[in-house]
């Protein structure tokens, strides 16, 4: 009995879990987001790239935009709540942390994020339900594309 639980548990372990890559990640984990986020999803494609919308029941918005070559280069949010920026930042969100901590020690306060680092680009404003931001990453950005275009 003990052997076949000790199996089911190194089983659990061996088993990859499903990951919402988000930025930096494949454009397909979009749909896995969508799940998440329980929201619906609408995707309209541009001439280098395409935009994937996933609105939530909560009113957030999210757009996650993706290059030719499947990658999710940018991001960007809207609504009376921050998304997820664990799940949206992905493989970036500890970069976004360590600079947000350095950002804050810097200053007093509070008032709107900007991160600007080689390999991310975070911009963060607003106030009580009514939240929007933005994080991209330039090296990613398709040619022709403007960041002022990412919102």
């Amino acid at each position: 009995m003990k052997s076949k639980m000790v199996r089911g548990i190194l089983a659990m372990l061996v088993v990859p879990l499903p990951v919402c890559a988000g930025l930096g990640g494949e454009a397909s984990s979009v749909q896995a987001d969508q799940a998440k986020m329980q929201g619906t999803l609408r995707s309209t494609s541009a001439d280098a790239y395409t935009v994937h919308e996933i609105q939530t029941a909560a009113g957030v918005a999210v757009k996650e935009y993706a290059s030719s070559a499947g990658k999710v280069f940018a991001v960007t949010w809207q609504g009376p709540v921050h998304p997820d920026l664990r799940q949206l930042l992905g493989d970036y969100f500890d970069q976004y942390v360590q600079a947000l901590q350095e950002q804050r020690a810097q200053r007093h306060g509070h008032g709107p994020v900007l991160i600007q680092q080689a390999g991310l680009v975070v911009q963060i404003t607003g106030h009580v339900r009514s939240f929007m931001g933005r994080a991209y990453v330039a090296q990613m950005v398709p040619a022709g594309v403007k960041a002022e275009e990412l919102r």
